[in-house]
């Protein structure tokens, strides 16, 4: 199976577009979104293209295809125009025999660790930040964002298959990856 994810997208409808054109070249089974879908929060500046009504229309016509968690910009309200659920706080995915727990991390991440096995993956957005990290025996893999990137990395999503992240700006050069076998 292959998986692509995505986080922070924030109402930006280019970047939405550009996780929608890089899924069907990437022929990814399903997207995976990581919270922060509609709203850009009190702290960001407004993204590219901030149009969240488009986002919505964007995201509503690929429904069948989206696994979502809640992020902490994202409200009740925004689940009453999303034809798909979003309200999760966190999701347990089996990725070839390894369990990864899949939230938004603004409730789980590195200082608030999930119960967790030795080499099970953390896997969460929220600090738009791509990165690889372990700690207390779980890998913790960050996609960054999708609509407002920091640090000076590029907008990005990561995709998942037989064992491999990869991390990608949205124009799909990769420049993190890693391995879990």
């Amino acid at each position: 199976m292959k998986l692509m994810f995505a986080s922070d997208i924030h109402g930006s409808r280019s970047a939405m577009e550009a996780i929608l054109r890089q899924y069907r070249i990437e022929g990814a089974d399903r997207l995976v979104l990581l919270g922060d879908l509609l709203y850009h929060g009190p702290r960001n500046d407004l993204p590219d293209a901030y149009d969240p009504k488009a986002v919505t229309a964007l995201l509503n016509a690929h429904k069948n295809e989206l696994l979502c968690v809640r992020g902490n910009c994202d409200a009740e309200v925004d689940q009453m125009v999303l034809e798909f659920p979003i309200q999760a706080d966190y999701a347990l995915f089996d990725l070839d025999g390894v369990t990864a727990f899949v939230t938004h991390g603004h409730l789980f991440h590195l200082d608030c660790l999930p119960p967790h096995k030795q080499g099970d993956l953390l896997i969460h957005g929220h600090t738009h930040l791509p990165v690889v990290e372990e700690k207390d025996g779980m890998t913790y893999i960050n996609p960054g964002s999708a609509g407002l990137p920091k640090g000076g990395f590029p907008a990005s999503y990561m995709v998942y298959e037989s064992g491999v992240f990869t991390v990608k700006s949205l124009d799909g050069e990769a420049f993190l990856s890693y391995s879990v076998r």
